[in-house]
């Protein structure tokens, strides 16, 4: 499923127009980056969490050359399902 499948499925539960549906999706996306960017948790009842990660700095190869390079730390956005959610998956 991509982005516009998501806004038509979103558009079709409400009943609204697909640009409508297209609005809603795009809203929940910017509020989750919004305050991942501000290091806050989002968690969703019954969906799951997501949580900002962070990577320390480290040593890495280069696969082509061999040669050794430092990798910057990192923030990542993680996600980790709720139990609702895993259950669904698993049947």
């Amino acid at each position: 499923m991509n982005h516009a499948d998501l806004s038509d499925a979103v558009a079709t539960m409400l009943g609204t127009s697909k640009a409508d549906g297209k609005k809603a999706v795009d809203a929940v996306f910017a509020a989750i980056a919004d305050a991942a960017a501000k290091g806050e948790e989002v968690s969703v009842n019954g969906f799951g969490k997501f949580k900002v990660k962070e990577s320390a700095a480290r040593e890495g190869r280069n696969p082509s050359t061999g040669e050794t390079i430092q990798i910057a730390a990192s923030k990542k956005l993680g996600f980790g399902a709720a139990k609702a959610v895993k259950d669904r998956l698993n049947g």
